[in-house]
């Protein structure tokens, strides 16, 4: 407010706005227009549903063109001063050595930046080579040009006449030295690696008018808008679109391959990992294809290869080149629109968008590719000095941490020996000694990991049993250790991991063991070779290499996670070992220490004791700076209710015992037979899981309830796969749109429809229900994590060490009759023993869920909704527990219109009244 304004600052102005903005978003954009004048972290929450992305880029972008300029000013006074000296002085007093030296400087960085953009391709920034172990990670999200044998190489192989032998020398390493072979900068194969070039084009392409001075690095400021899925990235273009920046700054969209991808062979691949796979084979295939033809008068052994020269949508440089002006005229395009556009010129729009990167003024991208060091290596990002807006940042800590984790399948473990095995048994003789005690290494390491799966966890000692879990029903075992005592366990803890990192990385081994082992298996017919369970073969090395990569972190920062299931319930590998990281502040401090300013925005951050605590605990309290604004709806627009009792006086309670129960569930299908008749449009119901929805409908559906809700509702269910989401959500609006319109095609009773949705789905993350699409949301219980979650638990284990916990603050935890299995016996126990921390943060996860799924209802100030919260829990005196309260972890727009009700009656006629007004509200704007 105008003030709350410091003494000497001048009151921003926001004519970007396209609307009159209310109080609570000048208020917002204020307050981050300060923060990014001041710097350093901040953290504004503002409800969903009141504009808060429309404030951020209004704010944000208007900071920066105030920004450059008050820039443009200082330089022209500096510029000013300076001429005013040079009249003063001579300028021929200057020798002529120094006047030469600085003008030979000069041409020597022209010449350098025109190298640069030869060698790397147009419009990417050159990675420093200067990295540490952790670089590593990303070893295959970089193409490796890669060159012939020379004819030494060559003879080195004992060719016989066999068709299949004469191509394997395709497959032979390059010579290695390492450190200790007297290389003292490490080791180092001795092909030439350009992992850093981001382009796919060919040489030939470069060559052929692509030396654009367009594209050129140039020192600019920047901001990085970043949220966790596509589909609030494309809501944020679509709201940037209504102000003028749209048009007025270089805007580029970023994303992932599987959403980018235009070529048919390639998508209809279907997963991720595979979309990339092929992806990169394809710029390997072109890149080395185009080596062998350009060094044919080099006396190298030349010979061409059957697979396919690259990537068809970009194969021609020049339509890359148009793709960048196209996106430079039509202003700010979401993912849908840049793959419109790529499909219409028939060229990339996943690499056309990264090129313009280095000349973006906005930079939009999802969660993984700014947060994780690699990606943003990769796609040549510079936060140096630079704004960074993380949107959705509610959970920002696990999502950080989680791009850490790393896990192996026994069934990738033995696909990956067995290749491996295979190669040195061909190439053994060969293969130059450090090859050789590589590969070797190699060999022991994926042997030593396979033995995990048939040791006793007795052989492992106590620091294996502390959260063993045992379910005796199916004979399963998940245990964890810290990652010293793995290796000491396994007797590896000898071998230097970061040495060996660098050796995969540089001597392109993964992808000649895999390719040697995929043409001996088609040569043979043998289909077994060509991958495990998990994917292709290549999938299996990238498993290994990430876990290599978790083992060099420190002894604290994570656990070993180890299972030995046959098969989960989805049918997924069961077996495998997993790195959790449990530590995000030093990853978190990288992007701090770099950049101007990082903003942390979210319509729900609080309590943000826990995530200055896990994120950011070496910043002092009072320089953190935060802001909360309330809810732009009034008061009567939103009926908050917490129903203890259903219509048939049955206390509703869905913990862990209760919640399963015959009686439990058929007085909540009850409760949804009456809200159908007094609610108009559409009812959303949120289950804490999708195997507890299933209960549920078929229980209801075996009794007649789903029958007589049908009756007033069409009945949509959130479908477990995402890519059908948007379909069912298209239907559903479509229906209520139809019925509420007065149309009555099929059912003349009904009056709406219903959703049966799952907290932490797609549908509770990001998707605006606003209007008739969320008149009333119903939460159902607490949706609490599973105690036996293994991965969960260590979390809480960590979180509770952080700092001194004070025991007298909270008492130990009372579970009652919750522990009723003993499946989750060893997570109530860590629960148990946890004194404030780390029940804070399994308590914060679960209301932190229940916060985002009824925040998708009330979506602008003329929307109006009932919120239900059906569970005793909700309403229960707080005196009596020893968990928090959940109301008090409500946001406060909601706590401030609270109610209690013991008895159903009560809320029905609330309902009745709420709705009556609202209508009649509605009618009359």
């Amino acid at each position: 407010m105008e003030e709350k304004k410091e003494k000497g600052e001048e009151a921003p102005n926001f004519p970007a706005f396209p609307y009159k903005p209310y109080t609570i978003q000048i208020d917002f954009m204020n307050a981050l227009y300060h923060s990014l004048n001041k710097g350093g972290l901040s953290m504004l929450e503002s409800p969903t549903g009141t504009g808060k992305t429309l404030s951020i880029i209004c704010s944000a972008l208007q900071w920066v063109v105030d920004r450059r300029q008050q820039q443009k000013t200082e330089d022209r006074i500096e510029s000013d001063r300076n001429g005013a000296k040079d009249g003063q002085v001579d300028s021929d007093d200057e020798p002529d050595w120094m006047r030469n030296a600085v003008i030979n400087k000069d041409k020597q960085s022209e010449e350098m930046k025109t190298k640069m953009k030869e060698k790397f391709g147009i419009g990417f920034r050159r990675v420093d080579k200067r990295r540490n172990h952790e670089n590593c990670r990303d070893l295959f999200s970089r193409g490796v040009e890669e060159e012939p044998c020379t004819k030494k190489e060559g003879n080195n192989l004992q060719m016989s006449n066999d068709a299949v032998e004469l191509s394997d020398e395709d497959f032979l390493v390059e010579d290695y030295e390492s450190e200790e072979e007297g290389n003292l900068c490490g080791g180092k194969s001795k092909r030439k690696v350009a992992g850093v070039s981001l382009s796919s084009s060919s040489e030939e392409d470069e060559e052929d008018g692509s030396g654009d001075d367009e594209y050129e690095e140039g020192e600019k400021l920047q901001v990085y808008f970043c949220s966790r899925t596509h589909s609030q990235l494309s809501q944020f273009i679509k709201e940037l679109k209504k102000t003028v920046f749209a048009n007025e700054m270089k805007v580029v969209c970023l994303g992932s391959r599987r959403n980018f991808c235009i070529n048919e062979d390639v998508l209809k691949l279907g997963n991720s990992t595979c979309i990339n796979e092929r992806c990169l084979e394809l710029q390997r295939n072109k890149n080395k294809e185009v080596s062998k033809i350009k060094n044919v008068g080099a006396g190298g052994r030349i010979r061409r290869n059957k697979a396919s020269c690259g990537c068809p949508m970009l194969r021609k440089h020049k339509l890359q080149k148009e793709f960048r002006s196209m996106m430079s005229q039509q202003g700010a395009l979401d993912i849908e629109d840049l793959v419109h556009l790529g499909k219409n010129m028939r060229t990339c729009p996943y690499y056309g968008s990264r090129s313009m990167v280095t000349v973006a003024d906005l930079v939009v991208l999802p969660y993984q590719s700014l947060l994780s060091k690699a990606s943003r290596e990769s796609l040549g990002l510079n936060l140096k000095n630079n704004i960074v807006i993380i949107d959705e940042a509610h959970n920002l800590a696990d999502s950080l941490i989680s791009m850490y984790d790393s896990r192996i399948t026994l069934s990738q473990l033995e696909d990956v020996h067995s290749h491996i095995e295979k190669y040195f048994e061909r190439f053994c003789n060969v293969l130059g000694p450090g090859n050789r005690r590589y590969i070797q290494t190699l060999m022991v390491l994926t042997r030593a990991f396979r033995q995990v799966f048939l040791k006793d966890d007795r052989s492992y000692g106590d620091s294996f049993r502390d959260t063993e879990k045992v379910s005796g029903a199916s004979g399963t075992s998940t245990s964890s250790m810290a990652i010293n005592d793995f290796l000491f366990s396994l007797n590896v803890d000898n071998i230097n991991l970061v040495k060996l990192l660098q050796y995969i990385k540089e001597s392109n081994i993964m992808h000649k063991v895999s390719g040697y082992g995929d043409k001996v298996a088609s040569f043979q017919k043998n289909l077994a070779l060509n991958g495990g369970e998990d994917g292709s073969t290549l999938s299996s090395f990238q498993a290994l290499a990430n876990l290599l990569l978790s083992l060099t972190n420190k002894d604290g920062d994570g656990r070993i996670i180890i299972s030995r299931t046959s098969t989960t319930c989805s049918r997924e590998e069961g077996r495998y070992i997993k790195y959790v990281m449990l530590t995000g502040d030093k990853i978190f401090s990288e992007i701090v220490d770099q950049a101007h300013s990082v903003v942390l925005a979210g319509g729900t951050l609080q309590p943000i004791e826990e995530t200055r605590e896990r994120l950011f605990p070496w910043l002092p309290p009072g320089q953190l700076q935060f802001f909360s604004c309330s809810h732009i709806v009034p008061p009567e627009s939103i009926l908050p209710v917490a129903v203890s009792r259903g219509p048939s006086g049955h206390t509703f309670d869905f913990s862990y015992s209760s919640r399963r129960s015959s009686i439990m569930i058929q007085e909540l299908g009850q409760l949804l037979c009456n809200l159908v008749t007094v609610v108009p449009e559409g009812i959303v119901v949120f289950f804490s899981s999708f195997d507890y929805e299933g209960q549920v409908h078929d229980a209801w559906e075996a009794s007649g309830i789903l029958e007589r809700i049908k009756k007033k509702k069409r009945l949509f269910r959130e479908p477990r796969k995402n890519t059908y989401v948007e379909s069912v959500l298209k239907e559903y609006k479509e229906t209520i749109d139809t019925l509420s319109s007065g149309e009555r095609k099929e059912n003349p009773s009904q009056s709406g429809a219903m959703l049966l949705a799952v907290v932490g789905g797609k549908i509770s993350e990001g998707i605006n229900l606003s209007d008739g699409m969320g008149r009333c949301i119903v939460m159902v219980g607490l949706p609490y994590a599973s105690p036996s979650d293994i991965e969960l638990m260590e979390r809480v284990k960590y979180i509770e060490g952080l700092g001194d916990s004070d025991s007298t603050k909270t008492p130990n935890l009372s579970l009652g009759n919750e522990l009723c299995s003993e499946e989750v016996h060893a997570g109530f126990n860590v629960l148990r023993s946890c004194r404030r921390r780390g029940k804070e943060y399994y308590e914060n996860l679960c209301m932190k869920a229940v916060n985002q799924s009824i925040g998708r209802a009330i979506r602008h100030i003329n929307d109006y909704a009932a919120i239900l919260l059906v569970d005793t829990r909700y309403a229960s005196d707080s005196s009596k527990r020893n968990f928090c309260h959940p109301t008090s972890k409500l946001p406060q727009w909601i706590k401030d219109r609270f109610v209690a009700s013991t008895d159903y009656g009560e809320v029905h006629r609330m309902l009745h009244q709420f709705f009556k007004h609202n209508k009649k509200r509605w009618l009359q704007q």
